[in-house]
């Protein structure tokens, strides 16, 4: 029994420098897409936060409407800036990009003062937009209020195509993963099935067989984990340095959430296929195990 657990227990502690490198493989590209969808989520969020509204004030508004537009505003869940534009500061953009100063022709500045809006991420939509449109337009002092409808509709809807693409893929992604991750653990343990019927047939409980299988899966999991992160973080370097592309200058909470999705899925998925793996061969008869 003692030799037999010294093999058995050098057998498992052998799995597969080339399972671990498999399973690293899978979760890489695990990763990359998790990497993607969060990078989308990130940038459809930055985009969509960067949608400006402008609110036109009267030409007779007084200072003290002015400043409680401001501070209802500023109050607003829907509202995550607001920057006031004087008369003058819109001469002087309007100068600056158009390249000529109407006052010159007029004799007056026809432009307005107005403020500059940016919405929340999850307010920048068009329904969102009207429910506050509706409750500025109660505000004294507002002349009316502009902003790109048919933009924020094609922002919205080309993110939602690209973030149903990306889930889509990265469900098939996981499918596969598990699938590839069950199967080569399987084929590390298949060479230890008659290992493990003997185990069962001198009386070792279900439990104490599959305690180092599981270990040894986990263990391996995590090591598959980390390359796969190191060759992740390969990646993103050579795409900043050597392609000049910027989208991966991502957030550390962005990096974070990826790198414990890869930890957590190795582990994880190591374990219950290590789990269920030594079952099989647990719940077969000695003589089965000639024809696995």
């Amino acid at each position: 029994m003692n030799d037999e657990s010294k093999k058995g227990r050098y057998r498992i502690n052998k799995i597969s420098v080339t399972s671990t490198i498999s399973m690293s493989m899978v979760l890489f590209l695990l990763g990359l897409v998790s990497l993607l969808i969060f990078s989308a989520r990130d940038l459809s969020r930055e985009i969509r936060e960067n949608i400006s509204l402008s609110i036109i004030l009267n030409e007779s508004i007084s200072e003290q409407n002015t400043k409680r537009i401001e501070d209802y505003l500023n109050k607003s869940r829907y509202v995550k800036s607001t920057t006031y534009i004087s008369k003058e500061d819109a001469l002087k953009e309007h100068i600056q990009s158009m390249g000529e100063d109407p006052q010159k022709y007029l004799g007056y500045n026809p432009l307005m003062a107005s403020f500059e809006v940016k919405l929340h991420a999850e307010y920048a939509n068009n329904d969102s937009v009207e429910k506050l449109e509706s409750r500025i337009k109660t505000l004294d002092g507002i002349q009316r209020l502009n902003y790109q409808k048919d933009l924020v509709n094609l922002v919205n809807d080309n993110i939602t195509k690209i973030s149903f693409i990306l889930l889509l893929v990265a469900t098939i992604l996981l499918l596969i993963s598990v699938t590839l991750m069950n199967n080569t653990i399987r084929v590390s343990i298949y060479s230890n099935r008659f290992l493990i019927n003997t185990m069962k047939l001198v009386g070792a409980t279900g439990w104490f067989i599959r305690k180092p299988y599981i270990t040894q899966g986990i263990i391996n999991g995590f090591i598959a984990s980390l390359i796969s992160l190191g060759l992740l973080s390969g990646v993103i370097i050579y795409v900043q340095r050597s392609l000049g592309i910027n989208m991966f200058a991502l957030q550390t909470t962005t990096m974070l959430e990826v790198a414990l999705i890869v930890i957590f899925a190795g582990i994880s998925l190591s374990a219950i296929s290590s789990y269920t793996a030594v079952g099989k061969y647990l719940r077969m008869q000695t003589n089965e195990m000639y024809f696995v």
